[in-house]
Order: structure tokens, then sequence, then C-alpha cells
């Protein structure tokens, strides 16, 4: 009879699985503000890959992802897309501006790394999932290793020291039998019971500032790299491999209190019971099989040559990419590693050039294209208040470590919101980043008084020996003195008492932004 467990591992993989694209579609809503089209293409695209999955392998490996093309203007929300649903996959992601890639024979960067950029990321992420998994054995082979270093070694007892060694010719007769006392307590008894107690101090905290020496590998090793034009991966030499009897694992003694030591030998035993081969095998295929590119900026290379200046390399990269997205075999230091179920998301804004202008080959690779919106006034009030980590919540989470209270009105934020929308109007549209620069207008002198206004007066002793309380603002003096605004803050009666509260209010924001935003010239500059 089989029992199944509620709970399991293999449950909570299975329900990310069987997301559908409503659901997937929700999430993302989660973090990114509109863009809808957007969202339904990527989250077809996940379900289709999951789809996939489930098939005959015959099937399964005709099946091709179908890429990606997002195009809009700068800060409408097409990379957070692409790295939330990364996130919510668990896969392998890599963001990669196109524009950093030249032809083979240019200088640049070759267009291969993306793919083993992208290995390097997958092995990061199993090592970490395997190093989770051993996290308990780790620390209880730590645990013990200190033990040892912290306890000295017992003597041997008398009795082992005048016992006959196997080679000698001595004959050793029947001993008379003994009554052993139960009571007597044996010596490995007590060191047990000494390592227990060790181990209930070292837990409690109490030995943390004491000092151990370690044996640490000595990282100062000789190392050889060779530089070409197809890049270090191809001409890796290991003379420690080639010549092993060279260069031995050397140690050094190093003193260190407890607690480092502690962490250091949790690494170290997480290490040895890692199999990196495994790690290396498992990361390798979750690249193939759920990999996701972001290739961003691809409209600066979709112009096409014009037999002179700088942009003379930009088909060449197309054609470069070309490969890599229809799917090929690229060689790694891992071994090799096929890119025909990648998934590539380009995006670009195409304000110059548009995707016709990329060769024909590489806009065939990209069947499914969505435009995105810009952002108006409501979607800035939205991105502002809804996200789970909003501009609005991060600013005040920021000021409430230092035990500042912070508020701002729906009528501020809707302020905020237009400021930020008519700027974008009138000059360079930039979405939401626009947002960063309104807020930190806008908090400036909150940012910088706050912390002062708020802190206990301190002691100062006069020339006469009398001590005087002096505010902390008081002492922090300058040559020129610039009068500073007045900051909005309210006293509110709670349960504890009277607290102070920074309410921003429209008027504020208009005092704080409003002086940059009537001159055009001057928030060119400054937003």
């Amino acid at each position: 009879m089989a029992i199944f467990l509620p709970g399991a591992a293999e449950d909570q993989a299975l329900a990310l699985d069987e997301m559908t694209p409503r659901e997937i579609v929700t999430e993302l809503d989660k973090y990114v503000v509109g863009q809808h089209a957007a969202k339904r293409a990527v989250a077809i695209a996940l379900r289709n890959r999951m789809r996939r999955q489930k098939l005959s392998p015959e099937l399964a490996d005709e099946i091709m992802p179908k890429n990606i093309i997002m195009i809009g203007p700068t800060g409408v929300g097409k990379t957070e897309i692409a790295r939330r649903l990364a996130k919510l996959t668990n896969s392998p992601f890599l963001k990669v501006e196109a524009s950093k890639f030249t032809e083979v024979g240019y200088v640049g960067r070759d267009v291969e790394s993306i793919v083993r950029d992208l290995v390097e990321i997958a092995i990061d992420m199993v090592r970490e999932e395997k190093m989770e998994e051993v996290e308990d054995k780790a620390e209880l082979a730590a645990e013990d290793r200190l033990i040892d270093l912290l306890l000295p070694p017992t003597p041997a007892s008398p009795a082992a020291a005048a016992a006959p060694e196997p080679e000698s010719n001595v004959i050793q007769l029947p001993a008379v039998t003994t009554v052993v006392d139960d009571s007597e307590e044996k010596p490995g008894d007590r060191e047990h019971r000494t390592r227990e107690k060790l181990r209930q101090q070292f837990r409690e905290g109490k030995l943390d500032e004491r000092t151990v020496e370690l044996d640490v590998r000595d990282r100062n090793q000789p190392s050889f790299e060779v530089i070409s034009n197809q890049g270090s991966e191809e001409m890796d030499i290991n003379l420690k491999d080639m010549l092993p009897g060279l260069f031995g694992q050397r140690t050094k003694k190093r003193k260190m209190k407890v607690a480092e030591a502690f962490d250091y030998l949790v690494q170290e035993e997480e290490s040895r019971l890692i199999d990196m081969d495994q790690v290396t095998r498992l990361a390798v295929e979750r690249v193939e099989d759920s990999g996701i590119v972001f290739l961003d900026e691809i409209d600066k290379i979709a112009g096409r040559e014009g037999g002179h200046g700088p942009d003379v390399s930009r088909e060449g990269v197309q054609r470069d990419i070309l490969p890599i997205v229809e799917g090929t075999t690229v060689s790694t230091k891992y071994g090799m590693v096929s890119t025909d179920h990648i998934l590539f998301i380009a995006a670009g804004a195409f304000h110059v050039s548009k995707p016709s202008d990329l060769i024909p080959e590489l806009q065939g690779r990209f069947p499914i294209r969505v435009e995105l919106n810009s952002l108006t006034v409501n979607d800035f009030i939205r991105i502002l208040t809804e996200p789970k980590s909003s501009l609005v919540k991060q600013s005040t989470a920021l000021l409430e470590t230092e035990g500042l209270k912070l508020e701002f009105t729906k009528e501020a934020i809707a302020e905020m919101a237009q400021f930020a929308f008519r700027v974008n109007e009138t000059t360079e549209n930039i979405g939401a980043r626009r947002l960063h620069t309104i807020l930190e207008r806008v908090l400036d002198e909150i940012s910088f008084q706050a912390p002062d206004l708020f802190k206990s007066p301190r002691a100062e002793v006069t020339e006469e020996g009398v001590v005087a309380e002096v505010p902390v603002s008081a002492s922090l003096t300058s040559e020129v003195q610039v009068p500073s605004p007045p900051l909005p803050v309210i006293e509110r009666q709670t349960a504890t008492g009277v607290e102070k509260v920074i309410v921003v209010d429209p008027e504020y924001v208009r005092q704080q932004v409003a002086s940059i935003v009537k001159d055009q010239d001057l928030s060119r500059y400054i937003l």
C-alpha cells in the first residue's frame, strides 16, 4: 500500500508547472503595472514550455520555442517582465545588451559568451540548491570538527601504554577474571560528556569569542590564462591538471574566532558534500530546457551596413546572433550546450529604426511581436502604490529604520504622477524611471533634515565647565547657511503617546518640484 505525504517537494514544484497563463499574468501583475499584451505573450510562451516537457522526447525535440520581441519606449516594463518571469519559474536568466557585441574580427565580446554566462548562472543556482539540501549535515560535521579543535586530546591510559606490542615475542598468560565495578567511570564516557557540554556551550554562543587555529587552504596558487581572439574558454590551460605533483594543495595556519571558524568549516563541509559533476550536469540540462535570455537594445543593431563609420559591424552582429537564436551547439568549459530550446526575449525602443530593419532571417526567429504602451498618469499612480515593493513603500521603509513615520496623501501621489508625466512630455520620455527622480526630489529635505530633528539633544561642555544641551542640528554649521523649508510634521495621538508623523501633501510636492519643472531647459539637466 502506497502512502502519499502532503506538502512534499514534488507537489510544490508541480503546482508551479500547473500554473495557467491567467495565473501567470496575475502573478506578474504584483510587480509590473499594465502591459497586459506583453504579459499574455510571455505567459503563453511559458505555458508552451511546460506543455513541451510533458511530450515524448521525439516530439519534444521538434518543438521550438516561440521567441518574443517587445517594442516600446524605455521605462515601460520590458526588462521587469522578463526578470520576474525568470524568478517565477526559477529558470536561468541572463540580461545582455545587444549593442555591446561586435562582429568577429572587431574588438568586443563574442556572442557565444551569452551561453557561457548563462551556464555559469545556472551552476550557481544549482549549487545553492544543493547547499540548502546538505546544510544540516554540513553544520553537524563542522560542529564536530570545531569541538575537536576546542577539546584537547586525551592522554593514553597507563594500561594501554603498558600493553605489549604485537611484534614482541612475549607470551601473555590469561589473566584472572575480575569483577568490574559498574560505578567506575570509563574515560570514554567522561570525554563524551565533555564534548556534549562544549557542544551545548557553542550552540548557546558562549564560545564565540574564543580563538582557534585552523588549517586553511592557501589560495595564492600560480594561475595562467591565455587570452586570444577566441576568448579564454577555448584557450584554457590548467597547469594543476597537467602537472598534478607540482602544485599540491598547500595549507597554512590561521587563527580566527570560533564563530568565524564555524562559518569557514561549514563552507568547507558543504563543498565536500556536493558533487560538482552532478551540479554541472543538472545546470547544463536546466540551461538547455528552461534558459531565458533577454536581449535588450536590439534596435541599436537594427541598422543596415553603410560601409563606413562606427556602425559597420551592425549587420555582422545580427548574423552572429542568428545561429544562437535559431539553435546551435556552443562549446563551454563544462561541455557542449545546445541552444535549441532556450527562450529569447528581445526588446528595443525602435525610435530611429524599426523591426523590419533587422535581417530577414533574424526577424523570422522572433515570430511573436508585442507593442508596449507608453505610461499614463494613472499608470504612474499605480506604479507608486500597487506593486509589492512600490517606490512609496520603499521610501517609507527606509525612513522607518531611523524611527521616522512618513505618509503620503493620495493627492500628493497624484501630484507626483502628474509632474512625472508632464516632464516626460516636455523632455525625454524615460517612462517610470522619471518617478525615481521626482520622488527623490520630494524627499530630499526630509531625508536630510528629519534624522537630526528627531534626535535628542547632545551634551556639550562650555569653557566654564557648565554642561549645556545643544540640538544636534545646531552643531551642523557651515560658512554659508541656506534656510531650509519647514518639514510637514504633525503630532498624532496614539495608544502609546504622541508621535510625530511627516505627512507629504500636494503643497509640499509642488514646493519641492515645481520650481524645477517650470524651467524646461533646467529640467533637461536636473530631471
